[in-house]
This record gives C-alpha cells, structure tokens and sequence, in this order.
C-alpha cells in the first residue's frame, strides 16, 4: 500500500508500511478501475487545517487489531469462507475436528496468543458458527476447550455479550464448564501455564457473571456449603458449632451423599475440591519462582489467580463459604513470604495481595451479610487474642507473660513479633493446632504404630510449616486490624507527582484490556455500603487523576520550560491554563483540632504576572472560591532539549524535571489592600494598577504534615520551590469536591431507604421494590390530567375491566379522572388479614377491575389566566403504566427507547405528584445541563406555579424562556410577585372602602384578611347558604356579592349558569381567587423577615421550591451544603439514569439528613436506555478494566429489577427506526410517524430515506491517524459535505441537516472541509451541527449524514449501544457513509447492516426534485443518477452549483429592469431558517464585508484529470441528460448561448478573483 496519500508528497511517504500486518491490496471488486485523482484539497493539506492542527500523515493504528487486507489475504480467512462464515453458509465443508487443533496450534498458541489473530477469529464469528455449535462435551479436546474459552476472553475484553451464543445449545454448557475445571488442574505436561492462566481468565469471567442463568448454576456448585469438606475437620467443627443451622445442612448433605452412586460421588468430590485444589496449583507455581529464576508465564498465572480470589471474596454469594476456606489455606500468608514478592517482577502481585487481604478481613458477617461496625470489628480482635491467651496459658509456661498480659499491650504487631519469633517449630505448630489453624500432625504420630507410617500427604503437609511461616500465620492473624476508615481520612486529596505517573494506578491511554492490575472492579454486587463507596472514591480518584496528568503534560509543553547557566528556569512558550509563579508565601498554619496531628488548616499566596490577553486575565480572574489548581515544581535537566512528547511514564518526571505537584483550593483573588474580594458582595471590582495578581488558596492539610515530616528529617522544603501554577477547566474540574463528599459519606452512617438498601447491594429480591409489592401502595390515583378523555383511559388499561359510578351522568364522563384499582384494594385487605394468594396459583385471586370516577375541578377564579394548563400528549398505554408506577411509592425503571416520549413521561409524572402530594418536594436529577432544560421547559408548560419551581446550578441560562429560574432569579420573582400581590390588596381595600395602609406588608396584607375581608365573606355565606342550604333565590348570590367592585376588571357576567349551584360556583371561584393572593402573601412573609440575599435564596431552597432540578454533578459537589441547610425532598426522578455514573446515581439519594434514623424517600424514577451510550470513562483502563462505564441503572436492568419499556417512538419514519428497533422488545410505532404530512413524503434528491453508502480509499487510502487514535477519512469527509451542499442547492434548510461522525478526528477534518468548502458561501453555509455521535445522543435532527470513518477495523462503533446511538438520531432521512466490506461482516452490528445492505451501495439521487418533494415516501425515484464514488460525487456538484449560479444569474437579469436603481435588491439574510451564515460574517473587516453575500463560484479542482476519469464522464453524462430534458422544454437555447458566453467573457475573471476566498 502506498505510503503517499493527500498532497503530502515525500514527506509522508513510507510511514504507512511500517505495519508489519500490511498486506498487499487485492484490485477493485468487480474489475473496475478506481480514480486516480488528485485530492480535491489540491497539493497542500494545511491550508485547510486550523492553525496549529497536526498535519495527516495517513499511518496505520497503533492498536493491535486487525486490517481489513490482512483479514481477506489470511489463511483465516479462506478457512472462514470454507467452514463457518455467514457469506458462505451454503457452501460449508463438514465439521473437521482437526481444523480446530490446527487452528489453536498454529494461529492461537502458535502466534504467542495474538490479539491480532484471536481478534480476526473472534470477529468471523468462529465461536458461533464453529467452535460451539459442533461442540461435544465427551469428545471435546483440549484445544477445543482451550478455542472456546479463549474467544470468549476475547469478547469480554472487546466488551461484546460473550454468553449470548452458549444460550442456543445450554444443555452442552454444563459437560463444557466440567471440562474447564479439569484442565485447569491439569499437570504441566498436559497443559502449559499459560494456557491454564487462560483458563483462570475464563473463570473470572464465570464468576462475575452471575446475572446469566446458564453461568450461575454451575458456579454456585463450586462455592456452596459442600466445599467445607476441604477443611480441616477440627475447624469445620469449630465453624458449624458456632452456626447451628448450617451444621443441620452439613448433616442433611452428609446424609444424601451417602444415597449417591460412587460415580456421582466422585464427581461432586471434584468440584467441591476444585477451589481448594485450584489454591495447591497455584502455590505449586507460585513456588517456581525463586530469587534468580523468575518465568514471566508463572508471575502472570499469580496474578490472574490472585484477581479471581479479589472478585471470588468481594462478591457475597461466592465469598460467604469460601472465605472461611481462603482463611483455612493461609493464601495471603504463604504468598506473603514468596520470593516472588521480594522480586521486582512481583510489584503487581504484591498490591494485588494487599487487595485480597483487605477483603479477607472486610466488616461483614459472612453469615448474615450484615455489615459490621469498628466496634463488631474489634470485639473478634479481641475475641482471637483472649482465645490466644488461653492457648499458650495451660500448656506454655515459656509464654506465661503473654497470656496474663493485657490485651492493648500485645495487640500491636511488633510486640507480638517479640513473644512468637523466639519459639521453636514445634511449639508454634502445637499453638496453631489448638486454633485450628493446622492439620493434627502430633496427635497422628503418637496414635499410629512404630510399624504404620504417617500420610504421605500429612507428613508432607507438616513439613511445609516453617518456623517463619507459623510464627506469621498467629501474628497476623492476631495483629490489630489498621482501620480503612482512618487510612482514608487521613489521605491527601490531591494527586502528587509519584501518584499521577504510577502506571500500576493510573494506566496510560494505550491500554488495550490485555493486561491484570491492580485496579477496584464495578461488579453486580457489593458487600455492603462501605464497599460500595470506597470502590467508587478509588475509581473516580484515579480516573481524575489521569485527567489531571493530561493536563499538566500539555502545559509543560506549550510553556517549554528551560534551565539557564545560572540555574534559573525560564520558559520559552506560554499557556493559556498556567502561569510562571512570582511569588509563594504560607500566610498561616493553624493548630491542629484535639485527636489529630495534621493542621486544621494551611493558607498561602500565590502571586502571578497576567501580562497576557485581555480574556486570558479575565478568565484568571474569574477563578472562585472552591475552584482547584495545581502547583508545579519544573527543573528541566541542563544543555539538553527536552522533548515533552511521548514519554513514557516511568521516564516522564526524571526526562521532563517535573520535581512536585501539589494542589490547592482557590478562596479567592486579594485586592491591593490584601483583603480577599468577596464574590456577592455587590460592591464594584476593584481595579489594579500593575498586571500582578495574588491568590488566596487553602493547602491539604494532609498533604503540608507529609511533607513537613520529610523536611524536618532533612528533605528538600517542597513548599520554597513551586514555579508554576496551574487551573483547570471548571467542567472538569469538580473532582475534589466530589470525593470529599463520597468519603463524607463513608464517615456518616448512610442511611438508605430500607426497601431500597439490598437492591442497591445487589441482593434479594429484585422486585422487592416495585410498586406492587410495596405495602404502602395507594390504590386510587387522581391521574389530573393524564388522559384527554374517557375512551383514552379505556385504551390506557387494555387488561383491566373499566367501570364508573352509575350515578355519574355521561356527559359528566370528563377528564380529570380519578382511577380505583381494585386488585391493590383486595391485596392491602388480604394483607391486612394475613392471607396471601395461592402458591400453586398463577393467576392473581383478584379480577383485574377498576372504577373510574370524574374529578370535579374547582375554578380558582373569573379571569381566563386561572384557567389551568392542560396536557395535550396522548400517552400510550405503557406510558400510563409508567406514569402510574411513578406516582405510587417505590423504584420505577423506565426504559425509554429512542423517541419514545421519556421527557413527556417524566413531566407528567412530576406534575401528577405536584398536584396529588402538595407537600412533598421533588429533587430532579439529570446529566447534562441540556436534559435538565429540556424537563424544564415542558414542565413550565404545565400546570405548575412558577413560585414553587427552582433550578440549581449552571445552565439555566441556556433555557428557553425568559424567565429565570435560578436561585437569585426566583427570590427576584418572589419579591416582584410580592409587590405585585400587595397592590392587588390595595385594590381590594379601595373597593372595600377600608382606611388606613393595609397593604404595607404582608403581615399587614393579613391582619386586613382576617378582620376585613374574610369577615365580609362569612356575612356573605350566612345570608345565601350553599347548595346544600339553600336560603336565598340565585339572583340575591349575585346582588349580595361583597366584591362586585374589585373584580370589575374581569369578564362579563360574572355570575353565569341557570341555576343556584351555578351561581354559587362563580362566587366561590372568585373567592379561591382572593384566598390565593392571601395564601401566596403567607408564604412570602419569609422573604420580608429574612434581609440578605444569601438567606432568602436558601429559604426558597428549603422551603418555598415544591420542585428542585439539579444536575448530578451539583449534587455530588454541593451535597454537605445542602444538608447543613437541612434539605428535604420526598421523591427523586433521574433522567438520562443510564449516562450517569454509578456514585453520582447514589449521592443524590443522600442529599438530606434521616429524620429518626429514617430516609424520608418515598419514590425514586429512573428514566434512561441502557441499549445507548453509557457515562463517559477517558481512561481505557477503568472503562475495560474496572467496568467503571457501568451505570447504576444498567446495573439494575443485569440484577432483573422490573422496568417498564416504552414501546411506541415517534420521531423516525418507520423505515428509520426498523434499523435499530431490533433491540428492543417491542418498539413500534406512534400514529402520527404514519399519518403525518413530513413522513408521508419522500426525501427531495434522493431515491432513498436511508442508504448506506460504500466509500473507497481515495488515492489509496481510508483511515489514517495523523496522532494516535486521532482517526480521520478524507475520502468519506469530502463525500459528506458533497452531499451536505447538494442538500442545500436543492433547498433543504441548513438547519435541517447534522453530519455525525464516529471519531474526533473525522469530526475536525468535516468541520475544516465545510469551512473551505461552505462556511463562506450564502448559497450553502454551514450545516447545523458537526459532532460525535457520543456528543449528540439525546439531540436529533430532520437529516442525518453519518461518517463511520473505519477502514482497517471496526474500531468502538463495534459497542451495539454506539450503533443504535447513530442510527436513532434522523427523522427523516440517513445516510451513512463506510466501508461496507469491514462493516458488514461484524456479528454485533449485523442486523442493522444486513437492513441497509438491501438497497444499492451507491448514492442514488434525483436532482431534479427540489425541496419539499411531493414524490410519495418509499416510492422510488425514477431514472436516478448513480454516484459511483465520492471524486464523481464532487464533481457532480460543482457542475450543478455552477448551474444553479448560472439559472440565479439569468433570473437576476431578467429581474433587472424591473429595478429602480442597481444595488437596492437586499438579500434576505436567513430566509426561511434554510441559510446558515458562517460564524465570522459580523467581523469588521473590509474586505469581509465587500465579499459578503457574494455568489461564490466553486472552481473544478478535477478538471485537470477530465479526461482520465470514468466518473467524471458517467457524472457528466448524467448532467448532460439531465439538464438537455429541462432545455428542451423550455425552449432556450438562445439562452444557453448566451450564458456560456457569459461565462467565457465574466466568470472566468471572477474564478480568478474569488476562489481563492472558497
């Protein structure tokens, strides 16, 4: 393949061959000639580039996957094709055992276990089509066995469902796991180490997913009660005594083993043992290395093992037997005293064993799984000590002091060292029997005769026990526990410098999944909260960390740092985010609080010269209180040049200079007074007479003792030596603020809800807190107004039989409804009487019935703003149902696929619970700022008063609506609507002709309410009665009405109706209207009291907001402010619940002190699609690794806690939707995507609503990565904006079309081709959005064009979830642009693809529709134009924007005369939302302003190769066809003539002048 591509010339050449996997190209399918164009960029690729952007050198991944050459030129490949590929299903050869073992010999363990070969075997679905489907469990062999595990290691590592295929053979499943356990305890002569390291990786995996049926029933066999058969008997008997009602299974289970055939009994023996075996052949490895030989096979077999033992204890169900057989094996203390964790090859096995000592020792009752208080913890401290104690006390007289010791004076590690180094062997082995911690060796020899020989195996087993190994198995079992607790509060917040480059903590960018660490795993279950948390503080201070190490390495290189002969350091660059430091200055160091030793509290100074830009110092300027910076000590090393670029980092601190790192908090910027400047304080900014600035900033506490500590013994004083400082993006840069909380949250007992605690562990029941098992469930619900009218609620409750109260008359069938269900009324009185429903019985003992009965709304006054808003959405019965389940108590889980209305399902449940609940408060919690303003938006809409909604944080001012609805925004609105209900009561006491100023105050308001108005009122009652107690005619309601004059503003009459219910009505409306301005008064009272701004906001916060919206990212940084204030809420909604990160889902529920040791939480709704993109994870190691992507919702989905799917979209035609409706149950579609006029007609120009269309390289190239994983597709991005300007010439709106690409890179290379090609030009402009299609979930738009970039591998699109992402966001119209051969081979993505693959690869158009077609949709277009390829796709449109600038022109002249003078035409700037101007038009520069509006000519770039080019000719042919029909019937050829005349004499001068500016 040639290395050239582009304009690059020479300088790129050669690069692209450095792969060692490139293979030579095959030709073109089907025999034809590809085009050898220029690049349509023309010699040079920079000019087209932003400034500073890398420049594409076109080289291949760096990635180990894969090229679709090397897959088609692979022995892989054509034994693909024989045997078991999809293509050639009809052509299979018969299953050839043999193929396998060669297959394994040769490209799996042959190539060293390739990721390469295994990926390509993995991606040509071997396992599903081969491996599995002709698997026999009695025939297998090992390399069979060894295949299947492998591929299946593979797909977790490539995060694609790995269980899926064994789902269609299950009962093979069972014969295939035997098989995996039994070589996994094979000899080294029948299995090497490496292959049974593979194994281990499988088991892993095995037991981590305990969510599949077919998994789960296998691995419970291995870690049941039945496996304390491999314990010693003296400890079973020790354990069992202490649990009676496991020593009754034992006995039951003894008993039943007895009745088994000795075949079966062999077999359970054998699993069992298995664990235990497992632990022998790890020790028999581990045991291998020795101090000089070291087998890199054997080291990683440890650590693989070493993990499964972590994921084995961190999960209750596996852990509650095995932990006590990992305690009784002495795992930690045998590989403690390894060689290998002496050797520096065994740095990961050693923090891989602190892991599995922590868990061994974790605060829960393996029993009960209930978690364990430091209190519990230190009562079996001191339970073990005193057993000790009496131990050595009758048989040890040498250990007397010991066992009369108190205990806090032999609990410490080193004063037990003192008592147990000094005893012999046989002493310690003789202590350790009497715990139960060794087999009786001593009582065998001197039972058995001088003639029977011991067990070979005790005897063995004996003489293993070293006088060093026994003396650490009592000490460390008896040693004081270090509390995790203390160590965590204790710990620094901030990174340092050793911490950020540790590779073992924080992987690089590179990490392909391939490699064990020592990392914290987010699995489905956790042991108890305390885990939970902790897990989640590790994972997000790493993944921080890598954050923060991205930053400071692109600092350092853009500032360049350098030493001078003198050894100062001067910096030869500048960066916008740090600053050199001119002076640092600690400025206090308080005492430390009673119980600590580090100082309550360390200030400093930072000053720095902000001689840069003005929006630079303003953004310096802008730093806040809380805000984080880092100060960096840099010494770059003399005379040389450092090169900052890819360094590795282990290197990167001693090759850079990079000597600190500490962080600090902002607490504020000093005036020239040295007083900090106060955020609010109203005051105006102060002004500066020199460019210097001084910081305030607050140093970790922890962190200043450390080094303190260091310097007192004669380090270097850290603190005198920081040269720059450095900020951070404020998005990205909440991670302080955020672990505070978690370990706040760790330091309180958190207190969940009781129904929710075990599901959020993962345990028992996960239906438990679905609202039909909750006890509390409310059985008639006012559904307000849910429903637009009664035959909507029949249709809303297809399952239940509607009844209504006979004596409610038909016509008074009318929405709002309140709706009884009597299933839930009989369920509550069978609970209440103790009886339940059948057992044997599926069917419910209740009939599915529910009485429906009319709410009579009040008015609430005579003018038309008291009429209540209304829904107008339709709501699908599932969306009723989920509206339903979210009024009522418990966890509701909504499932909302792509359009299916999740936003509508979430207002409405929010106003149900407004308006059935007035006094609970609802906390909204959503991930982006943007989803929170589009709930916001709706729910405006509804009937919600505005005083009770509230918006904290950043982003409100991207809403829609002028009003405001953040903190200040709402006091602002409280105080103008006070006034403004005050002067209403200035116009009720004029009317009433009362004296005095009664509309002060609102304290004033209502002493006039009770002594005034409300007396007149209840005059008023006692003369006309009521309905009831009817005392006058109708007319005197209206002549005895005491307000007539104070509402003579509202319509009339104000009195209406023919009767005296009526009549009464009306006057009681207009009653609620004037207790409404009292009531609202009532509640204002507060802001009059309360002074500063500072006090109201946080009343209204409190008190006041019904409705709190918030995203999750505030929660978790202002969590301990909110519950100092004493925040409350009842019911809690998440949207986008699937994009959140797990303990940014669980903070929110913590966000309010229990009341009584009780959550008040009542209800919590998760909305979100776990079929789409999970949160986002920047480090590939946490994501892979940790599963850290993994949401609290997903999470929830894989445990089976019920959700409701919504299943009726209405955002794509039906065509759209079927490309990824697959994954979902049952997604149809809503009425009006069938019924409307935009979906009932086809798209303009184009044969098709969606295509994919096929991309070839261009000059020989597809994908490059001009920086690592930087991917970029020249040929696909030219093809797309192609389309995108053909798009706008035939009048589609440029706000209308969004391109989406699946890479950053490509995102970049589309916005600078639509900046060369479009931006500029009035005829085109720039579409609406180029992005990611990461970026764009949760957006959509009309049009779609779709990049899918990959030409070498199918690269992260691979992720189901990023394909329906992708193919969901059109409503209209997709097209998608990629490399079909690579594409459509993948397994995942198949189904899509094979629904795409049905229509023709290449471009079809009509270019003689203009937009809006009136072609009825799926009819096919006529005589299209085929588009071979994307050089003939540019060349197409330049002729047809020629053309149309030639038809403009022509109009313009026959316009001509028909103008008054020339030049007073104006063109009309954005007309019909369909041109969008490019962002630099408002600049004031001359020549800008001269070109602006100007018909920019698009020169053919091509023209030089016209005649080489058969798709410039089939494009010219097409053209010529095209427009010869149009002339033809219009009869112009004089017309033509003289436009190309035109065109010779004008146009080319004017190409000359202005493509340039193109």
């Amino acid at each position: 393949m040639s290395g050239q591509g582009g304009g690059g010339g020479d300088r790129l050449k050669g690069k692209a061959g450095a792969d060692k996997w490139a293979m030579p190209k095959k030709p073109k399918f089907g025999g034809g000639h590809s085009a050898k164009l220029a690049t349509p960029h023309g010699a040079d690729v920079s000019k087209y580039l932003k400034k500073g952007a890398p420049k594409p050198n076109f080289k291949r991944s760096r990635a180990p996957e894969p090229t679709v050459d090397q897959i088609q030129s692979d022995n892989l490949t054509a034994l693909a094709k024989t045997y078991w590929s999809p293509a050639t299903a009809k052509n299979h050869s018969d299953y050839n055992a043999i193929v396998v073992d060669e297959i394994y010999k040769n490209d799996i363990k042959g190539s060293n276990y390739s990721i390469k070969r295994i990926m390509m075997l993995e991606f040509s679905q071997y396992l599903e089509n081969y491996l599995w489907k002709n698997f026999d469990g009695a025939s297998a062999t090992k390399e069979h066995i060894l295949s299947i595990a492998i591929i299946v290691n593979e797909k977790f590592r490539e995060r694609v469902p790995a269980w899926t295929t064994f789902q269609f053979r299950p009962d093979h499943f069972p014969a295939f796991f035997h098989s995996v356990l039994r070589w996994s305890l094979a000899p080294t002569n029948e299995i090497t180490i490496v292959e049974q390291s593979k194994l281990l990786v499988f088991l892993d995996h095995c037991f981590t997913s305990m969510e599949v049926d077919l998994v789960r029933a296998q691995v419970q066999r291995l870690v049941s009660l039945p496996m304390w058969i491999c314990l010693l008997d003296s400890r079973r008997e020790a354990e069992l005594k202490n649990i009676p009602k496991w020593k009754k299974y034992w006995k039951l289970l003894q008993k039943k083993d007895q009745k088994e055939t000795e075949e079966n009994r062999e077999k359970l023996y054998f699993e069992r043992k298995f664990l235990r075996n497992l632990i022998n052949r790890y020790y028999d490895i581990l045991f291998q290395i020795q101090e000089k030989d070291c087998p890199e096979e054997n080291v990683e077999y440890t650590e693989r093992f070493l993990i499964l033992m972590i994921d084995l204890e961190a999960l209750l169900p596996t852990r509650r037997f095995f932990n006590t057989v990992l305690d009784d094996s002495h795992m930690v203390v045998r590989s403690q005293l390894a060689p290998l964790s002496k050797r520096p090859e065994g740095r990961l096995f050693v923090q891989l064993l602190e892991q599995v000592r922590f868990y061994t020792r974790f605060e829960i009752n393996d029993e009960t799984g209930e978690p364990l208080s430091e209190k519990d913890m230190m009562q079996i401290h001191y339970q073990r000590l005193g057993d000790l104690q009496r131990a050595v006390f009758v048989k040890y007289p040498e250990l007397r002091k010991l066992s009369l010791a108190s205990i806090a004076s032999i609990e410490d590690r080193d004063q037990l060292v003192k008592y147990f180094s000094r005893l012999d062997r046989d002493t310690l082995y003789a202590v350790c029997e009497y715990l139960h911690l060794v087999p009786p060796v001593i009582q065998d020899k001197e039972n058995k005769g001088e003639d029977e020989p011991m067990e070979e195996e005790t005897l063995a087993a004996y003489q293993k026990f070293t006088q060093e190994f026994l003396s650490e198995l009592v000490i460390s079992r008896h040693e004081k526990r270090v509390s995790q607790l203390q160590e965590l509060n204790e710990m620094p917040l901030y990174p340092t410098e050793e911490f950020i480059w540790d590779e073992g903590l924080v992987p690089g960018e590179y990490y392909q999944g391939e490699n064990p660490l020592a990392l914290p795993k987010l699995n489905l279950q956790f042991l108890t909260l305390h885990d939970y948390l902790l897990r989640n503080f590790k994972l997000f201070q790493l993944e921080s960390t890598y954050e923060i190490r991205q930053d400071i390495e692109d600092i350092l290189s853009r500032m360049k740092p350098w030493r001078a002969e003198d050894d100062s350091i001067i910096f030869n660059g500048w960066a916008r985010m740090a600053q050199p430091i001119h002076g640092f200055t600690i400025v206090e160091v308080a005492k430390p609080n009673i119980g600590e030793t580090q100082p309550s509290r360390v200030r400093a100074d930072i000053t720095v010269n902000l001689s840069v830009r003005h929006e630079i110092r303003e953004e310096w300027e802008a730093l806040r209180k809380h805000d984080v910076c880092f100060l960096l000590t840099v010494r770059p090393p003399a005379h040389t040049e450092v090169n900052y670029f890819d360094v590795p980092a282990a290197e990167y601190l001693e090759t850079t200079g990079l000597f600190y790192v500490r962080g600090c908090e902002v607490e504020g910027m000093l005036d020239e007074n040295g007083r900090v400047i106060e955020e609010f304080s109203g005051e105006p900014k102060p002004k500066f007479k020199t460019n210097d600035r001084t910081f305030r900033v607050k140093l970790d506490c922890n962190q200043y003792r450390e080094d303190m500590d260091l310097t007192s013994k004669g380090a270097e004083d850290v603190y005198a030596s920081f040269n720059i400082l450095m900020r951070r993006k404020p998005k990205e840069n909440n991670f302080k603020a955020v672990l505070e909380t978690i370990r706040e949250l760790m330091n309180t007992s958190c207190v969940v809800p009781e129904w929710l605690h075990d599901i959020i562990l993962g345990y028992g029941d996960p239906a438990a807190a679905h609202y039909s098992n909750m006890s509390n469930n409310i059985p008639t619900l006012n559904f307000n107004d849910t429903f637009l009218d009664f035959q909507h609620l029949r249709e809303s409750f297809p399952q239940y039989e509607i009844r209504v109260d006979p004596s409610v008359p038909k016509d008074n069938i009318v929405p709002p409804f309140s709706v009884e269900f009597h299933d839930i009324v009989e369920k509550k009185k069978a609970a209440a009487s103790g009886k339940r429903d059948a057992p044997e019985s599926d069917e419910p003992m209740t009939a599915k019935i529910l009485t429906v009965t009319p709410v009579t709304q009040e008015n609430r006054g005579p003018y038309p703003k008291n009429i209540p808003k209304k829904n107008a959405v339709r709501f699908t019965p599932t969306q009723v149902e989920a509206i339903r389940a979210g009024v009522n108590p418990g966890l509701t889980m909504v499932v909302g696929p792509p359009g299916t209305g999740k936003t509508d399902v979430a207002v409405q449940i929010i106003s149900n619970l407004y308006h059935n609940f007035p006094e609970q408060r609802t906390l909204i919690v959503t991930h982006s700022n943007q989803a929170l303003n589009q709930l916001f938006e709706k729910i405006i809409h509804l009937d919600v008063d505005e005083r009770h909604l509230l918006r904290l944080g950043h982003g409100e001012e991207a809403l829609e609506t002028e009003k405001d609805f953040s903190r200040y925004g709402r006091v602002n609105y409280v105080l103008a609507k006070r006034l403004e209900l005050l002067e209403e009561v200035t116009r009720l006491q004029t009317s009433l002709g009362v004296k005095g100023d009664v509309a002060f105050t609102c304290e004033t308001a209502r002493f006039f309410y009770l002594y005034q108005v409300l007396s007149r009122w209840e005059e008023y009652l006692s003369k006309v009665g009521s309905p009831a107690n009817q005392k006058l005619p109708k007319e005197s309601i209206n002549d005895l009405f005491p307000f007539h004059v104070f509402f003579a503003n509202a319509p009339k009459p104000l009195f209406k109706g023919e009767s005296f219910d009526e009549h009464f009505e009306c006057a009681m409306s207009c009653w609620r209207y004037i207790t409404d301005i009292f009531t609202q008064l009532d509640e204002f009272w507060a802001f009059e009291l309360l002074r500063s701004g500072l006090d109201r906001t946080r009343y209204l916060c409190v008190k006041e907001a019904k409705i709190i919206a918030m995203t999750c990212t505030h929660a978790a940084l202002k969590r301990q402010e909110l519950v100092d204030l004493g925040f409350r809420y009842d019911n809690i909604l998440m949207e986008e619940s699937a994009q959140i990160l797990e303990i940014e889902t669980f903070i929110p529920l913590l966000l309010q002190t229990p009341m009584d040791g009780v959550n008040r939480l009542k209800r919590w709704i998760m909305i979100g699609d776990h079929h789409q993109l999970p949160p986002v994870v920047k480090n590939m190691a946490f994501e892979k690794f940790s599963n850290m992507e993994q949401s609290l919702f997903t999470r929830f989905v894989r445990l089976g806690v019920p959700t409701i799917e919504l299943d009726a979209q209405g955002r794509a035609r039906p065509s759209i939707c079927s490309l990824y409706n697959w994954r979902y149950r049952n997604l149809g579609n809503l009425p009006h995507v069938l019924n409307h006029p935009d979906y009932k007609v086809a798209n303009a120009g184009f044969s098709y609503d969606y295509q994919l269309i096929d991309v070839g390289d261009f000059n020989g190239v597809g994908e490059s990565q001009p920086s690592p994983f930087f991917y970029q597709n020249l040929a696909e991005a030219e093809y797309v904006v192609a389309v995108y300007m053909y798009m706008r010439l035939i009048g589609y709106a440029a706000n209308k079309i969004s391109i989406l690409t699946t890479y950053n890179g490509q995102k970049a290379l589309i916005r600078d081709v639509c900046m060369a090609r479009c931006a500029g030009n009035p005829l085109i402009g720039m579409p609406h959005k180029i992005a990611t299609v990461d970026k764009y979930q949760g957006q959509q738009n009309d049009y779609i064009l779709l990049s899918l970039v990959r030409t070498h591998n199918v690269g992260h699109l691979r992720d189901v979830r990023r394909l329906v992402v992708a193919m969901s966001r059109a409503r209209l119209g997709l097209y998608v642009f990629a490399r079909v051969n690579l594409f459509k081979n993948c397994f995942e993505l198949q189904p899509a693809f094979n629904i795409l693959m049905k229509r023709p690869l290449q471009l079809h158009l009509c270019p003689n529709e203009l937009f809006p077609s009136k072609r009825v949709a799926n009819v096919t277009a006529p005589n299209p134009v085929i588009v071979y390829d994307m050089p003939m796709m540019s060349k197409f449109v330049v002729d047809f924007y020629q053309d149309k600038v030639k038809q403009l022109k022509m109009i313009q002249a026959r316009m001509a005369p028909a103008t008054k003078e020339p030049g007073t035409i104006k063109t009309q700037g954005k007309q019909g939302g369909a041109t969008r101007q490019h962002p630099g038009d408002g600049d004031s520069d001359d020549e800008d302003e001269a070109k602006k509006g100007s018909l920019i000519v698009i020169e053919n770039e091509l023209e030089t190769e016209r005649n080489r080019v058969s798709s410039e000719n089939k494009a010219a042919a097409a053209l010529e066809k095209l427009w010869a029909k149009s002339e033809e019937q219009q009869g112009q050829d004089n017309t033509k003539e003289q436009g190309e005349k035109e065109k010779m004499e004008e146009g080319e001068v004017e190409e000359e002048d202005k493509m340039d500016e193109s």
